[in-house]
């Protein structure tokens, strides 16, 4: 994004001085620190450009930066949910037609409400897959984080239950292929049952 700027500089600050810290208990609580912070300043802002800043901040500024804090986190605490949602947006925008295809594949296999939590629209293509990760994350900041984190839960079970139908598909004509998406399910149903744990903490005010 040509006209991106930085959201913020105290995250991006907190991120310079804790990476390469030798002190794990230093690593954690920088992990927590830079979430509370990041979370915060998207919830206090007047501007929406901020939010739509904060949404977009791995576009300008990478995965890295956020992966030496957050993903070492446990995965049901602030920044490990967070570092789940950001790491699911990126992928997505690296290969939105194969995601679009897995939500709707997901979405004709399963016989739950999944895809209406997640928010989706029919048909989802990947303009449509990609607006709707940036939603997502756009709940955390504008909405009820609860609600958001739940989103991305249901967001994750459809792709899950998606993978794992292209995985049955491919399977006799293409075991490797089939392999690689069953390796895909395995970790989109973990991040759903991370995400959803990490909601129900938050409604009861325990979410670190």
């Amino acid at each position: 994004m040509a006209d991106f700027h930085r959201p913020t500089r105290m995250p991006t600050d907190m991120f310079e001085d804790y990476i390469g810290g030798d002190d794990p208990a230093d690593v954690l609580r920088a992990a927590r620190d830079t979430a509370h912070a990041l979370v915060d300043r998207g919830r206090d802002a007047s501007d929406p450009a901020v939010v739509e800043r904060l949404v977009a901040y791995t576009d300008a500024n990478g995965i890295d930066a956020i992966a030496e804090l957050w993903a070492r986190s446990h995965p049901h605490t602030l920044p490990g949910a967070l570092w789940r949602i950001y790491l699911l947006r990126v992928v997505i925008r690296q290969d939105p037609a194969g995601t679009s295809l897995m939500f709707q594949r997901g979405s004709e296999a399963l016989r739950t409400i999944d895809p209406v939590v997640a928010g989706a629209v029919a048909p989802t293509g990947p303009d449509e897959i990609t607006e709707l990760a940036d939603r997502i994350l756009r709940g955390l900041f504008t909405g009820d984080f609860s609600i958001a984190l739940d989103r991305a839960a249901a967001f994750c079970r459809v792709l899950a239950a998606g993978a794992g139908a292209l995985a049955d598909e491919a399977d006799l004509l293409h075991p490797e292929r089939a392999t690689e998406f069953t390796v895909r399910a395995d970790r989109y149903a973990g991040f759903a049952d991370d995400l959803g744990h990490s909601a129900r903490l938050h409604r009861r005010g325990r979410l670190e």
